[in-house]
């Protein structure tokens, strides 16, 4: 009876001991803090170039800038500048910054968010302002802030993947409230409608990816949306789960809602890679600036993109 107590005992010891290192070793990544003034400042810098409308000098100066800082964090960058027809025939001089960190890892995320502003205010109250073009300080240079410094980060500190960040274009080109015809879903997301058909590395494969629009708003709340748990519903998990984990429950909420025609449809669809939505969204939609002449810094709140930047670098350096 004594041995077979000992060998219990012996067998408990080494499990524990086995268990604790496996513990350690996965407390021990070292996940870096996200600098919500510093991701404050990239969106900051972005709205200062004025409404970064299709084929604008704020356009083309911004996309310079966006590529000149992401080589500056130390990435190899791709630009895929291609002409793309919009839903008013309009060619629009397109640009998808692609900017890869630890290119020779095969196990990769995929990070988006798109840097195009909307032309028309649509949405706004005043009719006035419906062919106003749009700052964006929280649709579209949000996302782009947040992965902005996500990327400041990874030059400083590689994880252990690979991890590119896909900067879209054209994502907001879709047809405006006032168009009278025939409404079509893909005149949204022209960019990555594209890079999806091509990617910036022949028969590009990542585990899965991110997608990050309107992440700034004060008090926001990002639901399980409807395409990502269609296609990700593990990873949505995987994100969430974490995000309650640091803290951020009241922005990462435990509820679903329907399918928004975004950027990681065609990811999804297109390009086949499990891809998630971090949008803000509740039951009045898209909150009371979205596509409005009033969507600018003042509604740009800093403990918001803590909550995803933190989250979406937790998720990234804890991945194996």
């Amino acid at each position: 009876m004594q041995k077979i107590i000992f060998l219990f005992c012996v067998i408990c010891f080494f499990t524990c001991q086995k268990t604790q290192s496996k513990q350690a070793v996965f407390e021990a990544v070292p996940v870096p803090y996200f600098n919500a003034d510093s991701a404050y400042s990239y969106i900051e810098k972005q709205v200062n170039f004025g409404p970064r409308t299709p084929n604008s000098a704020a356009h083309k100066a911004c996309g310079d800038y966006l590529i000149a800082e992401m080589e500056r964090f130390g990435a190899s960058v791709t630009v895929q500048a291609v002409d793309l027809t919009g839903w008013d025939k309009t060619v629009l001089k397109a640009r998808n910054i692609i900017s890869s960190f630890n290119p020779e890892k095969t196990t990769r995320i995929l990070l988006l968010a798109h840097w195009d502003c909307r032309p028309w205010a649509d949405n706004d109250k005043n009719p006035a302002n419906h062919t106003k073009p749009v700052d964006g300080a929280n649709d579209g240079a949000s996302g782009v802030g947040v992965l902005m410094e996500i990327a400041r980060q990874l030059g400083l500190q590689l994880p252990e993947t690979g991890v590119d960040i896909l900067f879209t274009d054209m994502e907001d080109y879709g047809e405006p409230q006032f168009y009278k015809g025939q409404h079509n879903d893909n005149s949204w997301c022209l960019g990555s409608q594209y890079w999806a058909k091509n990617p910036h590395t022949p028969n590009y494969q990542a585990k899965y990816g991110i997608l990050l629009d309107m992440v700034g708003a004060p008090d926001s709340e990002f639901p399980k949306e409807g395409y990502s748990m269609h296609y990700a519903p593990r990873i949505v998990e995987k994100i969430w789960n974490q995000a309650q984990s640091l803290g951020f429950g009241n922005y990462f909420v435990n509820k679903t809602c329907g399918y928004i025609i975004d950027d990681h449809v065609p990811i999804n669809q297109i390009a086949g890679i499990p891809t998630v939505d971090i949008i803000h969204y509740t039951e009045n939609g898209f909150g009371s600036f979205w596509h409005t002449v009033d969507d600018t810094m003042e509604n740009i709140d800093k403990q918001t993109l803590k909550a995803v930047g933190q989250t979406v670098l937790t998720v990234i350096y804890q991945e194996k």
